[in-house]
């Protein structure tokens, strides 16, 4: 049988720089010391974290009290259906066929 080996390709790279004051960076390098990494690791690190949870947050729907009642009520005791309801399943229906 014949191995076939894959050239693995270089991870392409970007640059991200920034001014920051001797104290932050005392901090920065404090922490990093503590957790073995280098400066760079902790702050790319620390910076992907916070923007995956950004991310993530955004994509969450926080509703209050009121919303979160409107919201149940309607699942509960839908609406009848509008004229433009109606003419987008029409149009629905034209495109994929009818279901059921």
């Amino acid at each position: 049988m014949m191995k076939t080996t894959l050239k693995k390709e270089p991870k392409s790279k970007a640059r991200l720089e920034a001014r920051i004051s001797t104290q932050v960076h005392s901090t920065l390098k404090r922490a990093a010391e503590i957790q073995g990494r280098t400066v760079t690791d902790f702050v790319v690190e620390a910076a992907l974290s916070a923007a995956t949870k950004t991310i993530e947050e955004s994509h969450i729907v926080r509703l209050s009290l009121e919303g979160q009642r409107a919201f149940a009520e309607a699942l509960l005791n839908p609406p009848e259906p509008n004229e433009a309801l109606k003419k987008a399943l029409e149009r629905h229906e034209k495109l994929f066929g009818k279901k059921g």
